[in-house]
């Protein structure tokens, strides 16, 4: 499976914003945004201001980062997203909200969406009573996700049923903390994305 493996803050410094990469890391004073915050480079300080097609790039960037999917992925999830009815942005913000690894960062079950990405890619989780490892696998209205039950007494199961209830879950998404079990109740819609991107200026991208 193919995967950026560079330093994550980079990422977050070139987009002059957290994309909430690294876990407590990024909400802690050592987060190097808060420390430098400027694009990585030697001319990171000095760099002109964006046109138009560079505000649509970055934005581009931004939303493929955040989410933790390479080019072919993302621009696979803009073509189908613009095959269904809707705006196109939108549905495309949908279904990169579907994900299994994305569901379990959602959920509080993982600090980052690249620690949700491993622990689904180890398969410690259920859908609807089945094994996935898929981490781009697409959950569906009334799925149920569940931590394989042996897999409950590892560290980072033990530390996220500790710490459920600290982060805010989205409305389309119900957890069950003594069971660690996500039920989804619906498909999100974007009010309840509380992603940082302007879908629009991606769609524009593509769209040239």
């Amino acid at each position: 499976m193919a995967r950026y493996t560079g330093a994550d803050c980079k990422l977050c410094r070139r987009e002059k914003t957290k994309l909430f990469l690294k876990g407590a890391k990024c909400d802690s004073p050592k987060c190097p945004i808060e420390i430098r915050p400027y694009p990585p480079g030697e001319h990171g300080r000095n760099r002109p201001k964006e046109g138009d097609y560079l505000q649509q790039i970055r934005e581009k960037q931004k939303a493929k980062r955040i989410y933790g999917v390479l080019e072919r992925q993302f621009h696979g999830y803009y073509e189908e997203a613009a095959r269904k009815h809707g705006r196109t942005g939108e549905t495309m913000l949908q279904l990169l909200e579907r994900r299994l690894d994305n569901v379990v960062f959602r959920a509080g079950f993982a600090k980052s969406r690249d620690m949700a990405r491993q622990l689904v890619g180890h398969g410690h989780f259920t859908v609807n009573g089945k094994r996935v490892d898929i981490p781009s696998y697409r959950v569906s209205e009334n799925d149920i996700i569940e931590v394989v039950p042996k897999s409950l007494e590892m560290t980072p199961f033990i530390i996220a049923h500790a710490e459920v209830g600290e982060r805010t879950v989205p409305a389309w998404l119900e957890v069950v903390p003594d069971k660690m079990r996500v039920l989804v109740h619906a498909l999100p819609v974007r009010a309840q994305i509380d992603t940082l991107v302007q879908e629009q200026l991606i769609v524009e991208y593509y769209s040239k």
